[in-house]
């Protein structure tokens, strides 16, 4: 963890940001993108224990079926997270044991096994939802000064556009 009295302008920039290199500005961003991931998923996972008491892959398998009113397939889940079917299999089984998500069948599919969330998972989400959400901002706010977010603005161009008003 980082020491809370850590202060940004005292961490190292990260040398991707700087533009001065032999990368274009489109890998620069994503240095810049995974060095924010990075300092998100780190400060995250001590929350998700603590508000949800799942590992931070499994709460991500959470995450993802939230977006998911009838649930995925497992071969899908597997395919977004980038994990292999064996250690999803012991993370939903985990899940499962916890109440936090449904194991069904597929119809028409002997093999194929679908994946939901429980209501006692949408109501964890929604309850921590908000600490979540302040941590994701407090992270990125720490590791992302303004060369960062312009060379953030490289990868994801709609980023430096101004929001519209409400």
């Amino acid at each position: 963890m980082a020491d809370p009295e850590e202060h940004p302008t005292d961490l190292p920039e990260c040398p991707s940001a700087q533009g001065d290199g032999l990368l274009p500005k489109e890998l620069r961003a994503w240095m810049v993108l995974l060095a924010a991931m990075g300092a998100v998923e780190q400060e995250l996972r001590s929350v998700v224990k603590d508000r949800l008491d799942v590992s931070h892959d499994e709460f991500l398998i959470l995450c993802l079926l939230a977006e998911q009113p009838d649930g995925l397939r497992m071969t899908r889940v597997a395919e977004l997270l980038g994990r292999p079917k064996t250690r999803l299999t012991y993370q939903i089984a985990c899940l499962q044991h916890a109440g936090l998500v449904t194991r069904k069948s597929v119809c028409g599919d002997r093999r194929g096994i679908e994946v939901a969330l429980t209501e006692k998972a949408r109501r964890l989400l929604e309850e921590a939802s908000g600490t979540l959400a302040t941590t994701v901002t407090g992270a990125l706010s720490r590791v992302m000064g303004p060369d960062q977010h312009a060379a953030m603005c490289g990868l994801l161009p709609e980023l430096a556009e101004e929001p519209e008003a409400p």
